[in-house]
């Protein structure tokens, strides 16, 4: 796909807004900063078990651990989508920061893996917290000196409705497998006006499956040979079909590196 690249100018509340969001959302950072180096985070909170429970099956969490794959999820069909764990574990590329540098206002890194986007950001100057229902994924970012808790989008999560900008990378558009839940959860963690930045499948596709995490090896751990789970994949146009009725406004479209990106403003 070659996608044209455009952009809308944003209201002049949108300053207003993201200016308030950042300020709103500073003290809910510095505070899990604080919590974070005296040993009190809450980390390790409750979340929705049927969220976490896939995600701490061990060949998630030792793949995190290690850095390496092969890691796949696999759907009930016995097709493997490849995840991408060496590069998850990276320091941010090119692409990445294709999409950091867009950010505005404090940033809600929503699935942020073992860190390295939450690093990074924080390299820029920016607020940031990722979530994430995986131990070990928080253990990584925490480790690289990022802030992070133990959380699925779809709990109560600091700073609602004041963040500037909200991240799903990574393939992350596919959590909970409903898109259009996930987009209306993102619009009431975003401030008015706020910035959603995604990254979408580069094929045209729009599906729904219940899939499983494996190592690709035939091998598992778990007797019920890994929990099934909903995700979802999509590529640009199946994301606007679901943003744009919804009330999002398209604010750019562009590719690096081989991925796609996409940029929906909050009404």
């Amino acid at each position: 796909m070659t996608a044209a690249s455009h952009t809308t100018t944003p209201p002049t509340t949108t300053a207003t807004a993201t200016a308030a969001a950042t300020a709103a959302v500073k003290a809910t950072v510095e505070a899990a900063e604080t919590a974070r180096a005296a040993g009190t985070s809450d980390d390790t909170a409750d979340t929705a078990a049927e969220a976490i429970a896939p995600w701490n099956a061990d060949p998630y969490a030792d793949a995190l651990r290690t850095g390496q794959g092969p890691l796949f999820l696999r759907r009930s069909d016995g097709w493997l989508l490849p995840l991408e764990v060496e590069r998850w574990c990276a320091s941010a590329d090119a692409a990445d920061m294709s999409v950091l540098r867009r950010c505005e206002g404090a940033v809600l890194d929503v699935g942020c893996g073992p860190g390295r986007l939450v690093a990074a950001l924080s390299s820029l100057g920016r607020r940031v917290l990722g979530i994430d229902v995986s131990p070990a994924a928080v253990a990584r970012t925490v480790g690289l000196g990022g802030t992070a808790l133990r959380r699925s989008v779809f709990d109560p999560l600091p700073g609602e409705g004041r963040w500037g900008s909200v991240l799903l990378l990574d393939g992350n558009l596919g959590i909970g497998g409903d898109p259009e839940a996930l987009l209306e959860r993102c619009a009431r963690l975003l401030a008015p006006h706020g910035l959603l930045l995604a990254e979408t499948s580069a094929l045209d596709v729009d599906e729904r499956a219940q899939v499983r995490i494996d190592d690709g090896r035939g091998t598992c751990p778990r007797p019920d040979g890994g929990q099934l789970f909903p995700w979802a994949r999509l590529g640009t146009r199946a994301l606007l079909r679901y943003a744009l009725p919804a009330g999002w406004s398209a604010a750019g479209q562009w590719e690096c590196g081989g991925r796609c990106f996409v940029t929906l403003r909050r009404p």
